[in-house]
């Protein structure tokens, strides 16, 4: 029995992508893996539905300090406890890895996700910009080997930080395992009632900030002739950005086609496998998991053709510049009104999806892990 430990900050306090990510790899972890020791920590434990698997399984041991150590536990504290714990090796699993870990002989990985804020400095402040650069590269600096979520990903960790492409591992995200089930009528109708969806709509999930590019959805819809102007649903939370995208939908008289909205996780792959259309045009993406959670569910996708977004999306997506609304139009139109070619779109990308499978890419991770620590 091996015994890894966790940083599982945003695994019980993030319920969007990092958290997903960290919930989904320790979920198939204890799945796939159950004879090992899965130690996680974490400066405090929310207790949500999302996180109940983590805090009630035999699989988990948690462990949190206590108020006085928290504000530096993290990055310093966190490394006695590992020792105490007797940690093999220690997985950073959001970019970052506490420091002094070589020397306590604690074998690390760990996740860099993407580097956006090396590409796009304006979307961040300079003294959070200043602080992931610190945190980032130390942690690829020291750790023992690295694994980003995408090719895009790895090509900028080599550029921004020098870091030689061997000690860089590509392991891809996957999705739950909810998303992989196909849903009765009968419960998508319940679930769009429950939320009052129409029968007929696209779907954006994220959230909403101008990298993202909701408004350019939004400006592609402006273009779509009036016949196809069928609903958007919004699912995700936003300030400043989303107020210019609802002025321009006031302007545009459109305010009344686009539904923002909060849903439960376990209701999101229902709506997601009713969905006529997914749209993700984003700007830059470490990996852009909602893309696979489409696919899995059947759902046309809408994405972008740069960053990592082609990878993840795969050859039967219809991949637009972000910076051209008229070309997420083109593909709203195309699929809509060509039941073959929008079929083709279904089965091609369910078929590409299945490269992301669980099982898949959790065994890509325990063989990282077994090399790192001289089994394999």
């Amino acid at each position: 029995m091996l015994r890894f430990g966790y940083d599982a900050k945003r695994l019980f306090n993030n319920f969007t992508g990092l958290g997903n990510y960290s919930r989904t790899l320790l979920k198939n972890l204890s799945n796939y893996y159950p004879n090992h020791a899965y130690f996680l920590f974490s400066p405090k434990i929310e207790r949500k539905p999302e996180t109940k698997l983590f805090t009630s399984s035999v699989s988990f041991s948690l462990h949190n300090p206590n108020r006085y150590q928290r504000p530096l536990w993290r990055s310093y504290g966190i490394r006695y406890a590992l020792k105490r714990h007797k940690i093999q090796l220690y997985h950073g699993l959001s970019n970052e890895l506490p420091i002094g870990l070589p020397s306590a002989g604690i074998k690390s990985v760990v996740t860099i996700h993407d580097l956006v804020f090396k590409h796009r400095p304006d979307y961040y402040p300079l003294i959070d910009r200043t602080v992931y650069d610190l945190k980032f590269r130390y942690a690829c600096q020291k750790a023992d080997a690295i694994v980003a979520i995408s090719e895009s990903t790895k090509k900028d960790i080599i550029n921004f930080y020098q870091i030689p492409a061997e000690k860089i591992q590509v392991i891809y995200q996957s999705c739950d395992e909810r998303f992989m089930q196909e849903k009765s009528a009968k419960l998508i109708d319940q679930i769009l009632a429950k939320y009052q969806l129409p029968s007929e709509f696209m779907l954006y999930v994220g959230t909403i900030t101008e990298r993202k590019n909701l408004l350019g959805i939004v400006q592609a819809m402006a273009m779509l002739p009036p016949s196809l102007r069928i609903p958007l649903v919004v699912i995700g939370k936003g300030k400043e950005y989303k107020a210019q995208v609802v002025q321009f939908l006031q302007q545009e008289g459109l305010s009344k086609l686009v539904i923002f909205t909060q849903v439960d996780n376990d209701d999101l792959p229902a709506i997601f496998q009713k969905a006529s259309i997914f749209l993700y045009p984003s700007r830059l993406e470490g990996f852009g998991i909602p893309v696979i959670e489409a696919l899995f569910s059947g759902t046309p996708v809408i994405s972008s053709r740069v960053s990592s977004l082609p990878e993840a999306a795969g050859p039967a997506s219809w991949l637009v510049d972000p910076e051209e609304p008229a070309q997420i139009t083109g593909g709203i139109e195309r699929i809509l009104e060509d039941a073959s070619f929008r079929k083709n779109m279904i089965d091609s990308g369910f078929q590409y999806a299945q490269s992301f499978k669980g099982e898949m890419v959790t065994e890509e991770m325990m063989d990282l892990y077994e090399r790192i620590l001289g089994l394999a």
